[in-house]
């Protein structure tokens, strides 16, 4: 087993830029390999038809619901394994370790059966037209098969990353993420599988990746074992994991909210900018206009997948920071977990700053080269660049949102991970588009993001006045 107190001292006692930077390294890669195997989908995919890129779009708002409760547990189940670590309370953590594994498993079951048995509704209801409908429903019912998967390995690699292990854990997604890369273009042109098999690529990575992170704890190199005597009989076990996760919950659920209502409004919004001919026929027109909402939903899917390639980044870089604020929370240091955001925040932005720069730039050229359509160039690259203006705030909001759910402060924390795809998303995505069309979808979120901003300046304040500037006494109103 991995000396505990080795890894707590390395956890409370490493200078802050060291410490994140070694652990922030791993996690930025393995959200690269992530980020990169999952926009390879849409560039494959895309080589196939514009409706198939929208096809991707329409299926992002389902594993956006899957990662909802992967992701949730994962994050409660990280947030609490840390914090007990770093209290040298390691039976407790592997408690919850084990009780989170069999809950996302038993979770992932149930979408599994529910989205099977509602397919061809729940496509329409995510925004696809007729075209997309049989593509999306292709692509989405091996997405389902995968969601036990899924889930599974979400929980293992976010107990390696609290226990500070960020390079097992980039093993695992880096191995997950190169085999999708290779198996797509194998399955959709060579074995002439189309969308289904860029679907099948992706299960079959995350079974790879689940298999390798299984191996770190099943040859004992970390300090929690997955053993099922650890599983907990009390239901109070599982609250504080849905507790605790329960902000990534709000937010990735309000995700699959925003997909759906984003490609409905494309597509809505997007039969305005369908070029018909002069003296057209009815279904010569009726043609023009799928094409334009198919190109407009695909347009955002790809904007969307470049944005995502930097929001993933920061996050692989709150990754880093997590386990140093969790550990050092627990330890009872406050000072540390002060510096730990605050480099956090400086290494972030500076590379947001840089992003939003290059991709306002070379906005068209980026999107070009997964769809070359005219119009799917156009209503992309103003799409990105509109999110090219938020980027550069990314990294405040995003770290705050953790710090408070690292923390275990759930209540707060759920509050801000609902701003930006919530409370000010869906009123922007449901009331622009009717003042400005098409338009004011392609900058819903970017006009998100920087509200989600603005609401974190005093989130971030009062929590370093009430709770890491004093004793324990005042953190109870933030819970």
């Amino acid at each position: 087993m991995k000396d505990s107190a080795a890894q707590h001292k390395k956890m409370t006692e490493t200078p802050i830029p060291r410490l994140i930077t070694s652990l922030a390294i791993p996690t930025v890669m393995s959200q690269l390999i992530m980020v990169i195997y999952n926009t390879a989908d849409t560039y494959f995919v895309s080589r196939i038809s514009t409706a198939a890129s929208g096809a991707v779009g329409v299926v992002f708002a389902l594993q956006a619901i899957i990662q909802a409760v992967g992701f949730g547990i994962a994050m409660g189940c990280q947030s609490t394994v840390s914090r007990r670590l770093g209290e040298k309370k390691d039976d407790e953590a592997a408690v919850y370790a084990n009780s989170g594994l069999l809950m996302t498993v038993l979770l992932g079951s149930l979408m599994l059966a529910a989205g099977l048995c509602t397919l061809r509704p729940l496509m329409r209801l995510l925004g696809a037209t007729d075209s997309i409908l049989p593509l999306a429903c292709d692509y989405a019912k091996y997405i389902l098969i995968g969601a036990p998967i899924m889930c599974a390995s979400f929980l293992l690699n976010n107990i390696l990353r609290a226990e500070g292990h960020a390079t097992a854990s980039m093993i695992g997604l880096c191995a997950g993420g190169i085999v999708n890369i290779a198996l797509d273009p194998l399955f959709i042109f060579v074995f002439k599988m189309g969308i289904s098999g860029a679907a099948l690529a992706t299960i079959l990575s995350q079974a790879v990746s689940l298999f390798i992170l299984s191996t770190f704890f099943l040859r004992k190199k970390t300090i929690i074992r997955i053993d099922p005597k650890f599983i907990s009989r009390k239901f109070k076990t599982y609250w504080e994991l849905i507790r605790i996760g329960f902000p990534t919950i709000c937010r990735q659920g309000m995700a699959s909210v925003a997909s759906a209502l984003l490609n409905r409004g494309a597509v809505q919004y997007g039969a305005n900018i369908a070029v018909i001919p002069e003296g057209a026929s009815v279904a010569a027109a009726q043609a023009a206009i799928e094409e334009a909402r198919d190109a407009a939903l695909a347009a955002m899917t790809i904007s969307n997948k470049i944005y995502m390639l930097v929001r993933n980044i920061i996050i692989g870089i709150g990754q880093g920071f997590q386990p140093v604020a969790g550990y050092n929370y627990g330890a009872g240091n406050r000072q540390r977990v002060k510096q730990a955001f605050k480099f956090s925040v400086l290494i972030g932005t500076v590379f947001c700053c840089a992003a939003s720069a290059v991709l306002a730039v070379f906005a068209p050229q980026v999107i070009s080269a997964f769809r070359g359509d005219a119009l799917v160039v156009d209503v992309g690259s103003l799409a990105l660049r509109f999110f090219c203006v938020s980027m550069p705030l990314m990294a405040y909001s995003t770290f705050v949102n953790q710090l408070y759910q690292c923390l275990g402060f759930s209540l707060c924390a759920t509050v801000l991970a609902s701003c930006r795809q919530g409370i000010f998303f869906i009123p922007i995505v449901l009331l622009l588009p009717r003042a400005i069309g098409l338009t004011g979808i392609q900058c819903t979120q970017a006009l998100s993001d920087m509200l989600t901003f603005l609401v974190s300046i005093p989130f971030r304040i009062v929590f370093f006045k009430r709770v890491l500037d004093k004793s324990a006494d005042s953190e109870a109103a933030l819970t």
